[in-house]
């Protein structure tokens, strides 16, 4: 999960429905809105484009009119993300909440070579960070037979994308020792880089914290760390 702030004011579509007898949350408004605001990915995994999407309530309204229709409980998610926080996840990590610090408080991490399951920490003890990180590892590794084959199709798509994001950083880093004069391709692959490391990126997360794991002091950190704020 990245930071991603909702667009305010609500939208007007939520106090009509709300009004109404079987009224919807789901209307063309509010579905433009979210897509909008979450960058078109599943707010939790962040596969982008996601086959899948639903409408979720942050906090589960469980019946009360206000919550399910409170444009600020309403977020953009995946149906595998969705089925796994359900009811059970209610104290986690909120991401359209700057103070939460949703972008340094988790490490996200996956070695492509061996395709290994995805490593998800955090050294704050806090129950909400915790229960966040045992969320997000049951997102991407799977707990269940299902959730697992699931997981593995996701994390297939994060594999493909981290390795594509590593060579980027690996032409960058060779053009510094094999042709330091050509600045306009190195200019090319640092917008690329950049590019990657934007909110609407597939797994951006997980490219931050590479980025993050650079030694202070090496191109690719004083580069690029001020993209992974």
């Amino acid at each position: 999960m990245i930071y991603l702030p909702k667009s305010q004011p609500a939208p007007q579509s939520l106090s009509i429905e709300k009004s109404k007898a079987s009224g919807t949350y789901l209307t063309h408004e509010v579905l433009t809105r979210l897509k909008k605001d979450f960058r078109n990915k599943c707010y939790i995994c962040e596969f982008k484009k996601p086959p899948t999407i639903n409408v979720e309530h942050f906090h589960p309204h469980q019946g009360d009119i206000d919550k399910k229709f409170d444009w600020d409980n309403l977020f953009y998610s995946c149906a595998h993300c969705n089925n796994i926080k359900l009811a059970k996840y209610d104290n986690i990590l909120n991401c359209t909440k700057k103070e939460h610090n949703v972008d340094t408080q988790i490490h996200y991490r996956i070695y492509p070579f061996p395709a290994m399951e995805a490593e998800i920490t955090s050294s704050n003890d806090d129950s909400i960070v915790q229960d966040t990180v045992e969320f997000l590892l049951k997102v991407y590794n799977g707990h269940t037979d299902l959730k697992t084959i699931e997981a593995e199709n996701i994390r297939s798509k994060l594999i493909e994308e981290i390795v594509s994001f590593q060579e980027l950083l690996f032409k960058y880093i060779s053009l510094d020792v094999i042709d330091a004069n050509d600045e306009t391709r190195k200019n090319d692959l640092k917008n690329s880089i950049i590019d990657q490391l934007k909110p609407s990126s597939d797994f951006t997360a997980f490219k931050r914290c590479i980025i993050r794991d650079y030694r202070d002091g090496t191109p690719l950190k004083d580069d690029f760390i001020s993209y992974c704020e």
